[in-house]
């Protein structure tokens, strides 16, 4: 079973015992915590939508640790000018760990149906179109 769940703005396609980084959270080291923002959520053949989010459904998590990410350099030059500025940036992301995804109330994407002759529309408009249709083009004859 996997999830397409939102974590601090971001989407991530999560699983059961997976490990990721995400922006820092508020949760201490060690706490779990549920994630309710479940955008998708599929289980072999069978797929859940939600719109926007799956209602009663969640998956649960366990913050691992708090670090900083690697360093960005960012480097601005203009040429002939003298201008240059070197600046650094590091992340503060958070380990987590999905422990299990629940799904809630299930509403499975139903596939579209096949449209079947009977379903043609009937009025006006449908019947100059079947008459057109009927009707031998010019330069033909029956």
């Amino acid at each position: 079973m996997y999830a397409i769940v939102e974590i601090a703005g971001q989407q991530f396609k999560i699983e059961k015992d997976q490990k990721l980084y995400v922006h820092r959270l508020k949760e201490d080291e060690g706490a779990s915590f549920n994630i309710d923002k479940v955008l998708l959520l599929g289980d072999g053949d069978n797929i859940t939508l939600g719109a926007p989010a799956i209602e009663g459904a969640f998956a649960e998590a366990k913050v691992l640790g708090h670090l900083k990410g690697d360093k960005v350099i960012v480097f601005k030059k203009k040429r002939r000018k003298g201008y240059k500025k070197k600046n650094g940036h590091r992340q503060y992301l958070t380990q987590i760990e999905i422990t299990g995804i629940t799904s809630g109330g299930k509403k499975s994407a139903a596939k579209p149906k096949a449209k079947k002759a009977d379903d043609a529309p009937k009025g006006k408009v449908a019947d100059k179109k079947e008459a057109v249709a009927k009707e031998p083009a010019k330069g033909e004859e029956e």
